[in-house]
């Protein structure tokens, strides 16, 4: 790619050799380890305008990058172009409206401190790095998703960057697409949430041995049945710093102390733990609270689907799965849903999977090369293990390089309007590396 044939833009031009390349090309997942011919470190949507009208020009694969935390490592893509937003990431609140705008490159560590100010939040991402673009446009399950529905379902307005270069508010039936249906359509610039009264909220670990790990998981079931929407409970199947195998469970309640206290009370009280960091807390100290599971560089391969319960079955392969874990680093989530996200219809917005009690996130995670062949395939097996008890679906932020067949699965009976708006609006599959939507009726560039 010769320098006379490159867009012009205010932001900054990184080729291979350039002192700043390397740093920029790497993201989350140090197993992604591909080269941009080029790389645009944006400034402005206008940046952002000329990039994608110079790939939609020339053919060169184009990528996006937010926070560059996708685990596919969708960012980055071999010899072809790479938007980077991580500079446009101001976030504007008005607090009279309850309302806050994200620029593209912002995170959730940005976010949550910048509406924490003005006593407001809604839900992010479990890990403060996160982009909040990729984390809302695959639907986006947080500590909040049972009070206030998904990430998604509190996006309520963007400007898009499409692939004719044109830049757009987005009408109802985009919104509709950009509600889960991840990077297919275009380049969000803006991103408009609703915004819900909180400062304060209860919560943080419990952990029990491994050893009652079936006993736990039984229990983590019963409190879920009885939750109240304030309540969202994570249970995790990990090693403690000191190289025990452990068993804990998360927990966010986001409404009154005093119900908190009630709620929680079991929770702490069965077994007892060998830990209780439950208590008061301000709502960005729990959203950064699991960074420290998810190291930056770390070498990743998940897993994931939903389940339509948690049966005894269930919780018997769980365990057994994470007997066999390759690393001291790998985890086993399972996540609590149901609440708000359920009470919005499986077609109201792009992500469909509303329905399913929990999702559960096999993660594969250690830091040498030459233990990636063992962590691959832990997490295969084990997903292959856990398909009889699994829904069948797909959550895309968990999702790695899957097949077509899984982002179909992912999306169910909304997949046909999907590929009839990524025809609208990229009829040639100019976003393509991502979750790819293909447009309808299947034709893709290549």
């Amino acid at each position: 790619m010769s320098r006379t044939t490159e867009p012009r833009i205010e932001g900054q031009l990184l080729r291979p050799g350039d002192d700043a390349y390397e740093q920029a090309r790497h993201v989350f997942n140090s197993m992604v380890d591909r080269r941009p011919a080029l790389i645009a470190r944006c400034a402005r949507k206008e940046d952002v305008v000329a990039v994608v009208e110079f790939a939609r020009e020339t053919g060169a694969p184009l990528s996006i990058r937010g926070g560059g935390h996708n685990v596919a490592g969708n960012a980055v893509s071999d010899g072809g172009v790479m938007i980077d937003l991580s500079d446009i990431r101001s976030v504007r609140v008005d607090a009279r409206a309850a309302t806050a705008v994200a620029e593209p490159g912002a995170t959730w560590f940005d976010f949550d401190h910048a509406t924490h100010a003005h006593g407001l939040a809604t839900t992010g991402g479990l890990i403060s790095s996160t982009g909040v673009a990729g984390f809302t446009l695959g639907g986006g399950i947080g500590w909040l998703v049972r009070k206030h529905g998904l990430a998604s379902d509190n996006l309520v307005a963007a400007e898009v960057v499409t692939a004719d270069g044109a830049v757009v508010q987005a009408d109802d039936d985009l919104l509709w697409g950009l509600r889960g249906g991840g990077g297919n359509f275009g380049v969000v610039t803006a991103f408009t949430f609703r915004m819900h009264p909180l400062t304060q909220v209860m919560g943080g670990l419990v952990a029990h041995p491994r050893q009652r790990a079936v006993e736990v998981l039984r229990f983590f079931r019963d409190i879920c049945a009885d939750a109240p929407d304030e309540l969202t409970l994570i249970a995790a199947l990990m090693t403690t710093p000191e190289g025990h195998p452990a068993i804990g469970i998360g927990a966010c309640y986001a409404g009154p102390r005093e119900e908190a206290e009630r709620t929680l009370k079991p929770l702490r009280e069965f077994g007892p733990p060998l830990i209780d960091q439950i208590g008061a807390l301000p709502y960005p100290v729990l959203q950064s609270a699991l960074d420290p599971t998810a190291p930056w560089g770390s070498r990743n391969y998940w897993k994931s689907d939903f389940m339509p319960d948690l049966s005894d079955r269930a919780i018997d392969l769980i365990v057994e799965q994470a007997s066999r874990m390759r690393s001291p680093l790998a985890q086993i989530h399972v996540h609590q849903l149901g609440g708000a996200m359920a009470r919005t219809a499986p077609d109201a917005t792009a992500f469909h999977s509303r329905k399913a009690a929990f999702v559960y996130n096999l993660i594969g995670l250690w830091m040498a090369p030459d233990d990636d062949e063992a962590n691959v395939a832990w997490a295969r097996e084990s997903f292959d293990a856990l398909r009889p008890v699994s829904a069948g679906g797909a959550y895309v932020n968990f999702m790695g390089e899957e097949t077509s067949d899984r982002v179909r699965a992912a999306y169910g009976p909304n997949y046909e309007r999907l590929t009839a708006l990524k025809h609208r609006y990229d009829p040639t599959n100019l976003f393509r590396q991502n979750q790819n939507i293909p447009p309808w009726p299947g034709r893709l560039s290549v």
